[in-house]
């Protein structure tokens, strides 16, 4: 047998949550780094958790009657000026190409950082009736935008993610789709990833170039900074406009249509690792673990323990659970630790001993004892083992998100709240950008949305103390 070791220990949250993070997101085999800053080799643990995401998102793209196109990686420079907020926006993070192999090129193209324009030059070639419409398409791709710090999923220079975009014939139509979307994002972050949610409108200083409104949910990772997970919104038709996205309608007058655009990104792995993570690694939500069960033999070298762990590997399988038997020579206590670092919700054990009894041990990752369980009922009891782990994260982290958001009457209060305890301020603003700025260079608080769930914190703005009836949620943010 193979000489032991142990799994690298982790830097304790406690110590150091930003090395912590990095060496769980290495150690843990999600990320490797590249020859080029900012970079980042996803790995196939982590690629296999972006699948499972991908797919349930991919899901109700499709069950809300969206289409999957694919738009080009270059944007020549002169459709990206069409939309001056939009390209003054971007305009910091955007990389270019200048050469086509060995001749220089006459116009520059843009790596896409986002592809609104690209969607609005092929509406505007397509869209001509009434009858077209709406159009609901999405795009899964990797997108470019030259970030100056950069950090494992949370931000890359190019990065993973799908970018919704779509037309409408009226304003209440798209305004709709905005909100569906934004719904279908909460939807995924609380009942897939296990992560509670805000949702909320961006204040006009956070909301997305050239969009008229944009909407977020935000979420708490552990150390109770903010994490904007998603991210839905409404352009009006000023895209339209620039574009000259138009069609005829039913009285037979050329309107110009209403558009959208909503997206995430491999981030949510990233404020999944910081919202369940803990020092001996990933907790990950047995929905989305690329291994849910993980069969660990003990004594695997006597007669017949192999072969029975190899059946229930198999009845798992069929019972459509994600499992994986370890067969290697490793020791038990050295796979224990290794699946622990990778998050694997469920470990299920067994020996001689449980042969001979006709049953097996199940060990949750977090959040639950040990259990002995007849082999009889594996599969009842490893599906509901499995739905307490992902109810038991989710309770969790919407405990941790409430216990720590604090009301707040002035600038001073929500700064020593944010200093001292962390976590969200709730307070009321003017809606005067000088006072949300103000907060900003002060303190490094920002706002992170109005929430759809308003409350009546005081009747004064924190900052300048004028008559307010706006609630933010405010913070500090990744």
């Amino acid at each position: 047998m193979a000489k032991d070791k142990q799994v690298e220990q982790i830097t304790d949250m406690e110590v150091d949550f930003a090395q912590w993070y990095t060496d769980v997101v290495k150690k843990a085999e999600l990320i490797d780094y590249s020859g080029v800053k900012g970079f980042y080799v996803v790995r196939p643990y982590g690629y296999a958790l972006w699948e499972n995401i991908q797919r349930a998102m991919d899901d109700k793209f499709k069950a809300t009657g969206h289409e999957n196109v694919s738009m080009p990686v270059l944007i020549p420079e002169s459709l990206l000026q069409k939309e001056k907020d939009h390209v003054d926006g971007f305009a910091p993070e955007v990389a270019w190409v200048t050469y086509g192999g060995s001749e220089e090129l006459t116009e520059r193209l843009c790596i896409r950082p986002t592809s609104e324009t690209l969607f609005c030059d092929h509406y505007s070639r397509i869209v001509r009736s009434w009858r077209d419409l709406p159009k609901l398409y999405n795009q899964w791709c990797s997108v470019l935008r030259w970030e100056k710090a950069t950090r494992p999923f949370l931000r890359h220079r190019e990065f993973l993610w799908q970018e919704g975009h779509t037309v409408h014939a009226t304003e209440e139509e798209a305004r709709a789709e905005t909100l569906q979307m934004l719904d279908v994002y909460a939807d995924i972050a609380e009942n897939w990833l296990a992560m509670p949610v805000i949702k909320g409108q961006k204040t006009e200083k956070e909301k997305f170039a050239g969009a008229m409104d944009t909407y977020s949910i935000e979420c708490m990772m552990h150390d109770t900074k903010a994490l904007q997970a998603g991210t839905s919104h409404y352009f009006g038709d000023g895209f339209a406009k620039a574009f000259d996205i138009t069609f005829t309608d039913k009285d037979n007058k050329i309107q110009h249509c209403h558009q959208t655009s909503w997206g995430a990104s491999t981030r949510l792995i990233g404020g999944l690792i910081m919202t369940h993570g803990d020092n001996s690694g990933l907790v990950l939500p047995p929905k989305v673990a690329p291994i849910q069960v993980v069969i660990i033999p003990i004594a695997m070298h006597k007669e017949g323990v192999l072969e029975r762990a190899a059946l229930l590997l198999e009845r798992l399988k069929q019972a459509g659970v994600r499992a994986k038997l370890d067969s290697s020579d490793q020791s038990p206590g050295w796979k224990f630790a290794e699946y622990e670092m990778k998050g694997v919700p469920l470990r299920l054990e067994m020996g001689p001993r449980d042969i001979e009894a006709n049953q097996c041990i199940l060990a949750p990752r977090a959040g639950g004892e040990k259990q002995t369980v007849s082999l009889d009922e594996l599969e009842t009891a490893v599906e509901t083992a499995l739905a307490s782990i992902q109810q038991g994260l989710y309770d969790k982290a919407k405990a941790h998100l409430d216990a720590h958001i604090f009301p707040a009457q002035t600038a001073a209060e929500a700064a020593s709240i944010i200093e001292n305890k962390g976590g969200f301020v709730k307070a009321m603003w003017c809606g005067d950008v000088a006072c949300e700025e103000k907060l900003k260079t002060d303190h490094a608080i920002t706002s992170r949305n109005i929430p759809f769930e308003q409350e009546r914190i005081e009747e004064t703005c924190l900052v300048c103390g004028k008559p307010s009836d706006t609630m933010v949620i405010w913070g500090i943010a990744y």
